[in-house]
């Protein structure tokens, strides 16, 4: 049991920087700054500024407001629409897996923890729940680095999109930059490949302490 203790330090770590993690995928999935556009048409983006998320587009206008946003107007993308770009319809599916697998990862984990401050001495049983845990914070990462590589890259050589008339947005900026989804989904990957690193290095540490032991 004592052994157990010792070697499930480093995975009280990766329980801590998986929930880190999935938390801001969550929060990058969600917020709408992934790409900011500059328009020099200001008409109806009155500020000159327009955030392109995964999910909808929104800017500042005084002459077209949606319902529910106080002096902003935001277009949802619905449906699949062939104008929208591949790097941003990825964004959508691969981060929902990303977080319903970063969840399965963060349960696999609580689990084996359960396991080892109830003095339960099944190693084999605990191992298989960090290894498992640890597979599903890598995968998770990858499914994040992917596309935030693919946007930021869309953004470096400043693509236009062809948004649909709706959505009052040209369909090249001026300039654009990364928004602030895009850093906080590379933090998200680095803290879940982490968290996979270190839960999948379970089996070797209790085998060095089982080892010491003798």
């Amino acid at each position: 049991m004592s052994s157990l203790v010792s070697t499930s330090h480093l995975q009280l770590a990766t329980f801590a920087l998986g929930t880190i993690g999935w938390i801001l995928c969550t929060v990058s999935m969600g917020i709408v700054e992934w790409r900011v556009w500059y328009v020099d048409n200001t008409t109806v983006i009155s500020s000159g500024i327009a955030w392109v998320g995964i999910w909808k587009v929104c800017f500042i206008s005084y002459l077209h407001v949606s319902p529910g946003y106080k002096e902003q107007f935001c277009h949802k993308f619905s449906g699949y629409d062939p104008s929208i770009p591949h790097e941003i319809y990825a964004a959508q599916g691969l981060l929902l897996i990303a977080m319903f697998v970063g969840l399965l990862g963060l349960t696999a984990t609580i689990l084996a923890l359960r396991n080892i401050c109830m003095g339960i001495t099944h190693k084999t049983l605990i191992t298989r729940f960090f290894l498992v845990g640890g597979f599903f914070y890598v995968f998770a990462g990858l499914c994040i680095l992917i596309p935030v590589s693919w946007n930021f890259y869309s953004v470096t050589h400043n693509q236009s999109i062809a948004f649909p008339p709706s959505s009052y947005m040209p369909s090249s900026p001026v300039a654009q930059e990364a928004g602030a989804a895009i850093p906080i989904g590379i933090v998200a990957v680095i803290l879940l490949l982490l968290s996979g690193t270190f839960s999948l290095s379970y089996r070797l540490s209790v085998t060095t302490n089982t080892t010491t032991e003798f």
